[in-house]
């Protein structure tokens, strides 16, 4: 798709690349939330949570653009020349991301369309889901006994038609991280297994991490479809597949409101606060 500009004229505004982090509006930085505030515009992803939305001006104009699998509400050809227009009549746009907007965020790919329309911009990064989510779940990514290496990959493509470095992926020591493959766990599964990582491996599925809402689904690569296929998971979801997932059930300090004050299946929930005291 051409990007189109307006003849003889130049932006007035600039174009800020934020990253939201993975939900908890807390872990949002301090420039994000600067920015966020002074916004005129602001195009916002899927996964950026309700209590970042609620920082958003209450005059800027807020555009829904986000993308989830088999949902998506704007093509990104038309994000792309939505932010050019909207810098043309704007003079803080914001692009809002949940994660870092440069771990498979399409941010460069959004940068690239600013850069050829003469557009002005900044990029202010957030935590990505990987390391939001491993966090507060316990699950360290790398550890000196268990994964000297860890990999992110993105699962929601078709998995099926493209290369795949499924022996690299299979390193027992290394933590491989998957965004977005809860539709092809059974891909990912025997992809790995094929390749000879044990069906015994550790693995987690983090359901909307970080948020009051999180939960955790544990098991063994063997029976990834299983956990993938739970009716209680929720989007958003991460995979996290190694032997270091083994050191949450010791490592588990995040502890979110019970859902429905009960003790859930797969983990009991509490209420985690920080004192202002």
């Amino acid at each position: 798709m051409e990007v189109l500009s307006l003849p003889g004229q130049t932006a007035k505004g600039k174009v800020w690349l934020v990253g939201a982090g993975p939900g908890d509006v807390e872990l949002l930085t301090l420039k994000a939330w600067r920015v966020l505030k002074a916004a005129d515009a602001v195009l916002y992803d899927a996964l950026v949570s309700q209590d970042i939305l609620d920082l958003i001006p209450r005059d800027a104009e807020k555009i829904a653009v986000g993308k989830r699998a088999g949902k998506h509400s704007a093509a990104q050809d038309d994000i792309n020349q939505l932010l050019v227009t909207k810098a043309y009549t704007r003079k803080n746009v914001v692009r809002l991301k949940g994660g870092d907007p440069f771990i498979f965020g399409r941010g460069g790919e959004e940068l690239q369309t600013l850069v050829e329309a003469g557009v002005e911009f900044e990029v202010v990064p957030g935590i990505t889901a990987a390391s939001g989510t491993s966090a507060y779940a316990g699950i360290p990514l790398t550890h000196r006994d268990h994964a000297q290496g860890v990999t992110f990959i993105t699962g929601h493509c078709q998995l099926e038609s493209r290369p795949m470095d499924w022996q690299g992926y299979a390193n027992p020591n290394n933590t491989l991280v998957v965004y977005m493959g809860i539709l092809n766990a059974g891909i990912i599964r025997q992809g790995l297994v094929d390749a000879g990582r044990s069906p015994e491996t550790p693995v987690a599925i983090v359901s909307k991490a970080t948020t009051n809402e999180q939960r955790r689904f544990i098991g063994r690569l063997g029976e990834l479809e299983r956990l993938a296929a739970d009716p209680e998971l929720q989007m958003p979801a991460l995979m996290i597949i190694g032997e270091v997932v083994a050191l949450s059930e010791t490592l588990n300090w995040f502890k979110p409101e019970a859902i429905d004050g009960a003790q859930c299946q797969h983990e009991l929930t509490y209420t985690a606060k920080v004192s202002t005291n």
